[in-house]
Protein backbone atom coordinates (compact mmCIF):
# COMPACT_ATOMS: atom_id res chain seq x y z
CA UNK A 1 0.00 0.00 0.00
CA UNK A 2 1.55 3.93 -0.61
CA UNK A 3 1.91 5.84 2.30
CA UNK A 4 -1.30 8.15 2.72
CA UNK A 5 -0.42 11.90 1.86
CA UNK A 6 -0.77 13.85 5.23
CA UNK A 7 -0.72 17.52 4.11
CA UNK A 8 1.64 19.63 5.87
CA UNK A 9 0.67 22.89 8.25
CA UNK A 10 1.99 25.26 5.76
CA UNK A 11 2.27 24.31 2.06
CA UNK A 12 5.10 24.99 0.21
CA UNK A 13 5.82 24.89 -3.57
CA UNK A 14 7.70 21.83 -5.04
CA UNK A 15 8.56 22.29 -8.35
CA UNK A 16 10.41 18.85 -8.61
CA UNK A 17 6.68 17.12 -8.21
CA UNK A 18 4.18 18.90 -11.08
CA UNK A 19 4.48 16.55 -14.08
CA UNK A 20 4.65 17.85 -18.03
CA UNK A 21 3.84 21.46 -16.77
CA UNK A 22 6.10 22.05 -13.60
CA UNK A 23 8.53 24.90 -15.07
CA UNK A 24 5.64 26.84 -15.43
CA UNK A 25 3.26 26.43 -12.84
CA UNK A 26 3.70 28.57 -9.70
CA UNK A 27 1.90 29.90 -6.94
CA UNK A 28 2.66 33.86 -7.91
CA UNK A 29 1.95 36.21 -10.72
CA UNK A 30 3.75 38.67 -12.32
CA UNK A 31 6.38 38.68 -15.44
CA UNK A 32 9.37 36.68 -15.01
CA UNK A 33 11.15 38.63 -17.34
CA UNK A 34 11.65 41.33 -20.08
CA UNK A 35 9.87 40.18 -23.38
CA UNK A 36 8.06 42.58 -26.08
CA UNK A 37 5.50 41.26 -27.96
CA UNK A 38 5.28 41.66 -31.81
CA UNK A 39 2.68 44.01 -33.96
CA UNK A 40 1.71 43.08 -37.62
CA UNK A 41 -0.43 45.42 -39.35
CA UNK A 42 -3.98 44.55 -38.53
CA UNK A 43 -6.10 46.16 -36.28
CA UNK A 44 -6.87 42.83 -34.13
CA UNK A 45 -3.55 41.32 -32.50
CA UNK A 46 -3.81 38.30 -30.77
CA UNK A 47 -1.40 36.69 -28.21
CA UNK A 48 -2.45 32.71 -27.89
CA UNK A 49 -1.47 29.40 -28.58
CA UNK A 50 -3.82 26.67 -30.06
CA UNK A 51 -4.81 25.23 -27.22
CA UNK A 52 -8.77 24.61 -26.94
CA UNK A 53 -9.24 28.15 -25.21
CA UNK A 54 -6.97 29.68 -28.18
CA UNK A 55 -9.09 28.05 -30.59
CA UNK A 56 -12.15 29.59 -29.24
CA UNK A 57 -11.01 32.85 -30.24
CA UNK A 58 -9.18 32.00 -33.81
CA UNK A 59 -12.62 30.22 -35.11
CA UNK A 60 -14.43 33.22 -34.27
CA UNK A 61 -12.38 35.70 -35.85
CA UNK A 62 -12.14 32.81 -38.58
CA UNK A 63 -15.70 32.90 -38.67
CA UNK A 64 -16.41 37.07 -39.04
CA UNK A 65 -13.89 36.85 -41.97
CA UNK A 66 -16.20 34.34 -43.60
CA UNK A 67 -19.63 36.27 -43.12
CA UNK A 68 -17.32 39.16 -44.93
CA UNK A 69 -16.29 41.16 -41.84
CA UNK A 70 -13.11 42.58 -43.65
CA UNK A 71 -11.98 44.70 -40.20
CA UNK A 72 -11.89 41.07 -38.47
CA UNK A 73 -8.51 40.53 -40.32
CA UNK A 74 -5.68 39.81 -37.45
CA UNK A 75 -2.83 38.94 -37.05
CA UNK A 76 -2.31 35.68 -34.38
CA UNK A 77 0.97 35.49 -32.80
CA UNK A 78 2.42 32.28 -30.74
CA UNK A 79 2.79 32.43 -27.31
CA UNK A 80 4.04 29.29 -26.39
CA UNK A 81 3.37 28.42 -22.31
CA UNK A 82 6.33 25.26 -22.22
CA UNK A 83 8.69 28.07 -23.02
CA UNK A 84 7.27 30.63 -20.44
CA UNK A 85 6.08 33.15 -22.84
CA UNK A 86 3.18 34.57 -20.46
CA UNK A 87 5.39 35.36 -18.58
CA UNK A 88 6.98 38.04 -20.38
CA UNK A 89 6.26 41.71 -19.58
CA UNK A 90 4.47 42.73 -22.76
CA UNK A 91 2.24 39.88 -22.53
CA UNK A 92 1.62 40.64 -18.65
CA UNK A 93 0.83 43.74 -18.95
CA UNK A 94 -2.12 42.73 -21.43
CA UNK A 95 -3.13 39.80 -18.84
CA UNK A 96 -2.11 39.84 -15.28
CA UNK A 97 -3.52 36.43 -15.30
CA UNK A 98 -1.05 35.29 -17.47
CA UNK A 99 -2.96 32.45 -19.47
CA UNK A 100 -3.71 32.75 -23.22
CA UNK A 101 -5.26 33.88 -25.45
CA UNK A 102 -5.02 37.99 -25.31
CA UNK A 103 -6.38 40.21 -28.02
CA UNK A 104 -5.66 43.62 -28.27
CA UNK A 105 -7.78 45.79 -30.22
CA UNK A 106 -5.60 49.08 -31.80
CA UNK A 107 -8.76 50.14 -33.88
CA UNK A 108 -9.48 52.70 -31.13
CA UNK A 109 -7.25 55.69 -30.38
CA UNK A 110 -6.53 53.97 -27.05
CA UNK A 111 -5.70 50.06 -27.55
CA UNK A 112 -8.47 47.83 -25.69
CA UNK A 113 -6.72 45.05 -24.27
CA UNK A 114 -9.21 41.87 -23.86
CA UNK A 115 -8.46 38.49 -21.95
CA UNK A 116 -10.23 35.44 -20.61
CA UNK A 117 -11.42 33.70 -23.92
CA UNK A 118 -15.29 34.14 -22.84
CA UNK A 119 -14.56 37.94 -22.40
CA UNK A 120 -13.37 37.89 -26.24
CA UNK A 121 -15.86 36.43 -27.85
CA UNK A 122 -18.22 38.49 -26.24
CA UNK A 123 -15.91 41.56 -26.79
CA UNK A 124 -15.75 40.27 -30.80
CA UNK A 125 -19.89 39.66 -31.16
CA UNK A 126 -20.68 42.76 -29.20
CA UNK A 127 -17.89 44.73 -31.81
CA UNK A 128 -19.23 43.21 -35.06
CA UNK A 129 -22.96 42.02 -33.80
CA UNK A 130 -22.67 38.30 -35.06
CA UNK A 131 -23.27 35.33 -33.32
CA UNK A 132 -25.01 36.89 -30.51
CA UNK A 133 -29.00 37.24 -30.75
CA UNK A 134 -30.64 40.01 -30.08
CA UNK A 135 -33.42 38.93 -28.35
CA UNK A 136 -33.54 38.99 -24.76
CA UNK A 137 -34.55 35.43 -23.96
CA UNK A 138 -32.19 34.37 -27.15
CA UNK A 139 -29.49 36.13 -25.43
CA UNK A 140 -29.65 35.02 -21.74
CA UNK A 141 -29.80 31.31 -23.37
CA UNK A 142 -26.49 31.96 -24.70
CA UNK A 143 -25.16 33.62 -21.86
CA UNK A 144 -26.40 30.57 -19.59
CA UNK A 145 -24.06 27.96 -22.16
CA UNK A 146 -21.38 30.20 -22.33
CA UNK A 147 -20.71 30.88 -18.16
CA UNK A 148 -21.19 26.92 -18.33
CA UNK A 149 -18.17 26.45 -20.29
CA UNK A 150 -16.99 28.41 -18.07
CA UNK A 151 -17.93 26.74 -15.05
CA UNK A 152 -17.32 23.39 -16.24
CA UNK A 153 -14.08 23.10 -18.33
CA UNK A 154 -11.82 23.35 -15.81
CA UNK A 155 -13.00 20.05 -14.14
CA UNK A 156 -12.42 18.78 -18.14
CA UNK A 157 -8.85 20.11 -18.66
CA UNK A 158 -7.49 20.92 -15.26
CA UNK A 159 -9.03 17.93 -13.69
CA UNK A 160 -10.09 14.65 -15.82
CA UNK A 161 -7.48 16.59 -19.23
CA UNK A 162 -4.37 16.68 -16.09
CA UNK A 163 -4.79 13.11 -14.54
CA UNK A 164 -5.91 10.76 -17.16
CA UNK A 165 -3.25 12.73 -19.72
CA UNK A 166 -0.20 14.89 -18.12
CA UNK A 167 0.04 13.84 -14.18
CA UNK A 168 3.51 11.83 -13.41
CA UNK A 169 1.56 9.38 -12.06
CA UNK A 170 -1.99 7.91 -12.70
CA UNK A 171 -3.95 7.79 -9.59
CA UNK A 172 -7.13 6.08 -9.40
CA UNK A 173 -8.93 8.47 -7.52
CA UNK A 174 -8.75 11.62 -9.44
CA UNK A 175 -9.45 10.27 -12.49
CA UNK A 176 -12.26 8.13 -11.32
CA UNK A 177 -13.58 11.46 -9.61
CA UNK A 178 -13.24 13.93 -12.92
CA UNK A 179 -14.28 11.04 -14.84
CA UNK A 180 -17.67 10.96 -13.36
CA UNK A 181 -18.06 14.37 -13.89
CA UNK A 182 -17.33 15.03 -17.08
CA UNK A 183 -19.56 12.37 -18.20
CA UNK A 184 -22.07 14.01 -16.00
CA UNK A 185 -21.06 17.08 -18.40
CA UNK A 186 -21.45 15.09 -21.37
CA UNK A 187 -24.50 14.44 -20.63
CA UNK A 188 -25.81 17.71 -20.00
CA UNK A 189 -25.09 18.42 -23.30
CA UNK A 190 -26.61 15.40 -24.68
CA UNK A 191 -30.57 16.39 -23.36
CA UNK A 192 -29.69 19.83 -24.53
CA UNK A 193 -28.53 19.14 -27.52
CA UNK A 194 -31.29 16.72 -28.15
CA UNK A 195 -33.44 19.56 -28.21
CA UNK A 196 -31.79 21.79 -30.25
CA UNK A 197 -29.16 21.74 -33.43
CA UNK A 198 -26.96 23.90 -31.88
CA UNK A 199 -26.21 24.60 -27.97
CA UNK A 200 -28.33 27.57 -27.38
CA UNK A 201 -31.00 26.99 -29.61
CA UNK A 202 -31.54 26.65 -33.79
CA UNK A 203 -28.46 29.18 -34.51
CA UNK A 204 -24.98 28.82 -34.07
CA UNK A 205 -23.73 31.19 -31.67
CA UNK A 206 -20.61 31.99 -29.31
CA UNK A 207 -21.92 28.79 -27.38
CA UNK A 208 -20.74 26.92 -29.68
CA UNK A 209 -17.75 28.67 -30.57
CA UNK A 210 -16.96 28.46 -26.98
CA UNK A 211 -17.85 24.72 -25.85
CA UNK A 212 -16.72 23.32 -29.32
CA UNK A 213 -13.18 23.21 -29.20
CA UNK A 214 -13.69 21.44 -25.31
CA UNK A 215 -16.69 18.68 -25.52
CA UNK A 216 -16.42 18.89 -29.63
CA UNK A 217 -12.78 17.99 -29.58
CA UNK A 218 -13.03 15.53 -26.74
CA UNK A 219 -16.15 13.85 -28.41
CA UNK A 220 -13.97 13.21 -32.09
CA UNK A 221 -10.79 11.97 -30.14
CA UNK A 222 -8.72 14.95 -30.56
CA UNK A 223 -7.71 15.94 -27.26
CA UNK A 224 -6.81 13.30 -24.31
CA UNK A 225 -7.47 10.71 -26.61
CA UNK A 226 -10.20 9.73 -24.12
CA UNK A 227 -13.06 8.38 -26.31
CA UNK A 228 -13.28 4.91 -26.34
CA UNK A 229 -12.50 5.47 -22.35
CA UNK A 230 -15.46 7.81 -21.83
CA UNK A 231 -17.56 5.69 -24.16
CA UNK A 232 -18.38 8.94 -26.32
CA UNK A 233 -20.53 6.68 -28.40
CA UNK A 234 -23.29 6.73 -25.52
CA UNK A 235 -23.99 10.55 -26.03
CA UNK A 236 -24.90 10.83 -29.84
CA UNK A 237 -26.09 14.42 -29.75
CA UNK A 238 -22.58 15.39 -28.56
CA UNK A 239 -20.85 13.53 -31.41
CA UNK A 240 -23.71 14.72 -33.87
CA UNK A 241 -23.28 18.29 -32.77
CA UNK A 242 -19.78 17.64 -32.81
CA UNK A 243 -19.17 16.61 -36.37
CA UNK A 244 -21.18 19.55 -38.01
CA UNK A 245 -19.25 21.97 -35.87
CA UNK A 246 -16.39 20.63 -37.41
CA UNK A 247 -17.84 20.34 -41.05
CA UNK A 248 -17.78 24.66 -40.80
CA UNK A 249 -14.99 25.76 -43.48
CA UNK A 250 -14.07 28.57 -40.47
CA UNK A 251 -13.86 25.80 -38.16
CA UNK A 252 -11.17 24.17 -40.04
CA UNK A 253 -9.61 27.18 -40.53
CA UNK A 254 -9.44 28.52 -36.68
CA UNK A 255 -8.41 25.26 -34.63
CA UNK A 256 -4.93 25.00 -36.56
CA UNK A 257 -4.06 29.05 -35.92
CA UNK A 258 -1.39 28.72 -33.18
CA UNK A 259 -1.18 25.26 -32.97
CA UNK A 260 2.78 23.34 -32.73
CA UNK A 261 1.77 19.96 -32.66
CA UNK A 262 -0.38 17.18 -35.16
CA UNK A 263 -0.06 16.87 -38.71
CA UNK A 264 1.77 19.65 -40.90
CA UNK A 265 -1.25 20.74 -41.87
CA UNK A 266 -2.67 21.10 -38.67
CA UNK A 267 -0.03 23.20 -37.26
CA UNK A 268 0.21 27.14 -38.15
CA UNK A 269 2.15 28.72 -35.10
CA UNK A 270 1.20 32.50 -36.45
CA UNK A 271 -1.27 33.63 -38.85
CA UNK A 272 -0.93 36.81 -40.60
CA UNK A 273 -2.70 36.58 -43.89
CA UNK A 274 -5.61 34.50 -45.15
CA UNK A 275 -3.37 32.77 -47.31
CA UNK A 276 -1.00 31.59 -44.36
CA UNK A 277 -4.08 28.79 -43.25
CA UNK A 278 -4.82 28.19 -46.69
CA UNK A 279 -1.52 27.35 -47.33
CA UNK A 280 -1.30 24.71 -44.69
CA UNK A 281 -4.42 23.35 -45.15
CA UNK A 282 -3.47 22.44 -48.62
CA UNK A 283 -0.24 20.69 -47.28
CA UNK A 284 -3.23 17.55 -46.35
CA UNK A 285 -2.97 14.57 -48.63
CA UNK A 286 -5.58 14.33 -50.67
CA UNK A 287 -7.26 10.91 -51.65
Amino acid sequence: MTQEYVPPKVWTHDDENGGKWASINRPVSGATHEKSLPIGKHPLQLYSMGTPNGQKVTIMLEELLALGEGSAEYDAHLISIAEGDQFGTDFVSINPNSKIPALVDHSHANPISVFESGSILLYLAEKFGRFLPTDINATAQVYNWLFWLHGSAPYLGGGFGHFYSYAPEKFEYPINRFTMEVKRQLDVLDKQLSRNEFIAGDDYTIADIAIWPWYGSLVLGTIYDAAEFLDVSSYPNVVRWAKTVLARPAVQRGRIVNRTWGEPWEMLPNRHHAKDITDALNLEPKD
